[in-house]
């Protein structure tokens, strides 16, 4: 589901949280006010610890703010119930996450499948539009019977791609997405995911690495929980 470019797919305002670790409380976002544009392709850099991944799971509703407001595609977020979030998750979100999180003792195929079937796609769709995935991601049927397991490193990454596209979201939220790549599969997951924003796709990166930031429109740089500069 694509929106016009120029608008803002997603938003937060002062957005803060707060973890309680063992009676202290720490502070991993400290008023973050952002928007992102349907149809860009933004960077989120910053060292570790500064807020990134907090902040990309919030703006895909994985988990909710200590204060402030989170907007995705029309809805705020920090009003929803966490069946409801999981309902806007499958339609209009798709998350990579570094470690790829596939599961394990599925077939690559039932991997990529699975959030089509959750939606309510027929089977027969499913695996068409799967075929249709793992092919332009270059693995073919003998990899989708495969289990992750037997795959390399950056073909888990471009299976965990396919499945984070099957149901065409509005916004693909990518966490590191080559942080444990070679720098060869790091420039086919760039490519992709640049021939992604092509077609349309609104892309949020959290990353380290220059190649993959430098591939972004605009890049956003945290430090301690805060937004300090954005470029350009």
């Amino acid at each position: 589901m694509q929106h016009s470019a120029g608008r803002p797919i997603a938003s937060t305002r002062d957005l803060r949280k707060a973890y309680d670790t063992g009676g202290a409380a720490v502070e991993a976002l400290r008023g973050v006010t952002l928007s992102i544009d349907a149809g860009e392709l933004i960077a989120i850099t910053g060292p570790s610890g500064c807020g990134k991944s907090t902040l990309l799971h919030l703006l895909g509703g994985l988990d909710v703010p200590s204060a402030g407001t989170v907007m995705l595609a029309g809805e705020r977020l920090d009003l929803l119930s966490e069946a409801k979030r999981a309902v806007l998750r499958r339609r209009q979100v798709g998350y990579v996450f570094q470690f790829f999180n596939l599961v394990a003792n599925l077939s690559v195929a039932d991997n990529v499948e699975l959030p089509m079937l959750l939606t309510g796609r027929s089977p027969a769709a499913a695996r068409a539009r799967r075929s249709e995935l793992l092919g332009r991601l270059g693995l073919g049927a003998d990899d989708a019977r495969k289990s992750p397991a037997e795959l390399s490193g950056g073909e888990q990454q471009r299976v965990a791609l396919a499945r984070a596209l099957a149901n065409e979201p509005s916004v693909l939220l990518a966490d590191e997405p080559t942080g444990n790549l070679d720098s060869g599969a790091t420039g086919e997951v760039i490519a992709l995911l640049a021939e992604c924003n092509a077609a349309g796709q609104t892309i949020v990166l959290v990353t380290h690495d220059a190649r993959v930031s430098g591939a972004a429109r605009r890049q956003v740089r945290m430090e301690d929980g805060r937004v300090v500069a954005t470029q350009p």
